[in-house]
């Protein structure tokens, strides 16, 4: 079975949606934009985002907000940080979007996470807690089925 040309073009604008998804796991804590993101990869923004979407469900500003509140939660539990340190820990440059953000996905804000996540987490371990609190984000990936 040989590829079409349409089927190896598919296969490599995955390549790069991947590279890109991985650079946003790896350096959340750096000021990543989409602009960014779609110069590293030798693209356009708005044919990263439409194609990013496409591909994950989302877009790639909301995925990296996940991935940043998802760590923004575990530095939350450990309970060493206060919440402004844990915003630019985790590379957010605005307080206020990171707690509208947080609160969005988790449903409280993080200093009430802060104060009620060790007590619900208590004596789990991290790689447990990690799964169970994982924020969730259906509003805005297309339902499929």
């Amino acid at each position: 079975m040989t590829s079409t040309p349409a089927t190896a073009h598919h296969l490599r604008e995955l390549a790069r949606l991947r590279r890109v998804r991985d650079r946003m796991d790896r350096e959340y804590d750096k000021p990543l934009d989409v602009e960014a993101l779609a110069r590293g990869e030798n693209m356009s923004a708005g044919h990263l985002s439409r194609e990013f979407r496409r591909a994950y469900g989302e877009s790639p500003y909301s995925y990296l907000m996940t991935r940043r509140i998802e760590r923004a939660m575990a530095l939350l539990r450990r309970g060493d940080l206060s919440v402004t340190e844990v915003c630019f820990t985790v590379g957010c440059s605005s307080l206020g979007t990171f707690s509208t953000r947080f609160t969005e996905l988790v449903g409280v804000p993080p200093s009430t996470y802060r104060r009620e996540a060790a007590a619900e987490t208590a004596g789990m371990p991290s790689c447990v807690s990690k799964q169970v609190t994982r924020p969730v984000r259906n509003r805005e990936a297309p339902v499929t089925g």
